[in-house]
């Protein structure tokens, strides 16, 4: 089934409801399916056809959803590559799909200029406004039927990039028949239900919003940092759509508690805020708790290749929970999605695994409390990349099954619930033994004036990074001396700021933090500007 025959039919149910709101227009899904149409027959016309490969640069926007839908009608696949990623990174993804046409603004055209592999696409489309050497492509809503492309559940639909632990981009391809099962688990996770009002921060979860009769809000807000939006305006943002519903980053959400102390009260008209991305403390989860009441508050853990993987509501968790939490047991993530099968294996990341016969993998499961790699199968789990460039590192045959190694350490309690202990690849394993990241990290953050920090094993020494206030600095490192004893570690440093990913703005960049220290020597410093302190800033300016 092609995924657009699911927002057709959506269109026929909810034909006069609202499907996409911005600040100046606002469109139904009849309209939003006449637009898909109207974008399918112009690339059609145009020579673009199944299997055709199109980068796509358009911000979350109506225009963006007609275009993708519009793609998918006629058996197109759509490529996405974060545009803040550089020039060299754009151009290294697109070589490696070799995209038959552009697809965006006219501002996105620029790229075609600077990008070697952007210049040689034979088909060009503006969004809106003719650009040289490019057609113009109406996103309008016509009173012209188009047939819906056959496809199988093979078929790519959608490429995005991520990267290995070498850094080299991979393509993430998903086909219809991945979108259709991930568009069920996500619905079934988010409790995804006709005629909500979700304030849109996250592009996929959209599509699942358009399948679903959820109206998304679109707000007026740079959402390229999501840490540094201004609570003042995203207050101001909330006011004026009336959301009932949010999905978002920790670092989007911090900033709305924030926006809750200036507007009282403003938390209390969301129904349901779902919380993923990056991990989700449980200080966070309780304030947001606190101030939505009754909404449902729920942290949600997933990646790029699965998504979902598990989920915590807020009310489930318990004080024995967050005194776990606080002494070394990791970060709670909750009971597994129903749509997916999950298993803790011996923490071997870094080497290839397998093939197993479905006996002999079934005997690789770890018991619960004991601390593994997290490895996932289902419908909705990627199963390899494109040219199975990064299959080696990151996927498990077992019998006719794939599993995916997340890459993530964690373990299964008794309950069965899912416990994270951080990336496999960051842990300490000296001759004091193991030590996960989260279990050191989330411990620390749990202290009053903690920010953020990060564990660093750089030889053979443990170091935890921490962002704090200067205030208090002295009281800040002796409480965690004392609170992490059990750790064992070599130094607490505070510095003014940890690197983080760009697109959440709340994962530690734990390579970046690698490659900084080891192109630095160690050298004496002044007690205003230390050693660390110069690495993360030279790390974040990059």
């Amino acid at each position: 089934m092609n995924i657009s025959q699911l927002l057709h039919e959506r269109a026929r149910l909810s034909g006069d409801e609202p499907a996409i709101v911005e600040q100046r227009r606002a469109i139904t899904f009849a309209e939003l399916d006449r637009a898909a149409a109207h974008v399918a027959m112009q690339l059609e016309r145009s020579g673009l056809g199944r299997g055709d490969y199109a980068v796509v640069f358009c911000p979350m926007s109506i225009s963006l959803y007609a275009v993708l839908i519009g793609l998918w009608r006629i058996g197109a696949v759509a490529v996405f590559v974060d545009p803040s990623s550089g020039r060299r990174r754009i151009n290294d993804c697109c070589r490696i799909v070799d995209p038959r046409a552009f697809i965006g603004t006219p501002r996105a055209h620029l790229l075609r200029l600077a990008v070697p592999s952007l210049r040689r696409t034979r088909l060009g489309f503006s969004i809106g406004r003719r650009m040289p050497i490019s057609r113009r492509l109406s996103v309008e809503p016509a009173d012209r039927s188009h047939s819906v492309c056959r496809v199988d559940r093979d078929t790519p639909a959608l490429v995005t990039f991520t990267s290995g632990s070498t850094g080299t981009p991979k393509a993430a391809v998903r086909t219809h028949g991945f979108l259709l099962a991930q568009h069920r688990a996500i619905r079934d996770a988010l409790d995804l239900q006709s005629g909500q009002r979700d304030f849109a921060t996250l592009p996929i979860f959209v599509l699942a919003n358009l399948a679903s009769g959820v109206t998304t809000i679109v707000p007026s807000l740079d959402l390229r940092r999501p840490g540094a939006v201004s609570p003042s305006a995203l207050a101001r943002e909330v006011h004026r759509t009336r959301p009932t519903r949010l999905t978002a980053s920790p670092a989007f959400v911090a900033q709305l508690v924030e926006a809750n102390r200036l507007r009282p009260g403003m938390l209390g008209a969301f129904e349901r805020i779902d919380i993923g991305g990056a991990p989700v403390l449980p200080s966070l989860l309780r304030q947001v708790a606190d101030g939505a009441s009754p909404a449902v508050v729920a942290a949600v853990y997933g990646s790029t290749e699965a998504e979902p993987i598990a989920s915590l509501p807020a009310t489930q968790v318990t004080d024995a929970d967050r005194n776990a939490m606080e002494t070394g047991r990791g970060l709670l993530a909750g009971h597994p999605a129903r749509t997916i099968e999950l298993r803790i294996i011996a923490d071997r990341w870094g080497q290839p695994l397998g093939p197993y016969t479905d006996d002999a993998f079934d005997g690789e499961a770890l018991p619960p409390g004991q601390t593994g790699e997290i490895v996932v199968s289902g419908d909705h789990v990627l199963r390899g990349y494109l040219g199975g460039r990064g299959d080696d590192e990151t996927k498990v045959r077992a019998g006719n099954r794939v599993w995916h190694r997340t890459g993530d350490a964690g373990y299964l309690d008794a309950r069965g619930r899912l416990w994270l202990m951080g990336r496999c690849g960051a842990k300490a394993d000296d001759e004091r033994g193991v030590l996960y990241p989260f279990g050191a990290e989330i411990a620390a953050q749990t202290i009053a004036g903690v920010d953020r920090c990060a564990l660093l094993a750089y030889k053979g020494r443990r170091l935890l990074l921490v962002e704090a206030s200067p205030r208090g600095s002295h009281e800040i490192t002796r409480a965690i001396r004392s609170r992490l004893a059990w750790a064992r570690l070599d130094e607490v440093r505070l510095v003014s700021k940890l690197p983080v990913d760009d697109r959440h703005n709340a994962k530690i960049d734990y390579a970046a933090l690698q490659r900084s220290a080891a192109g630095m020597r160690y050298r004496s410093t002044s007690p205003t500007v230390s050693w660390w302190d110069s690495i993360c800033r030279r790390t974040m300016s990059r």
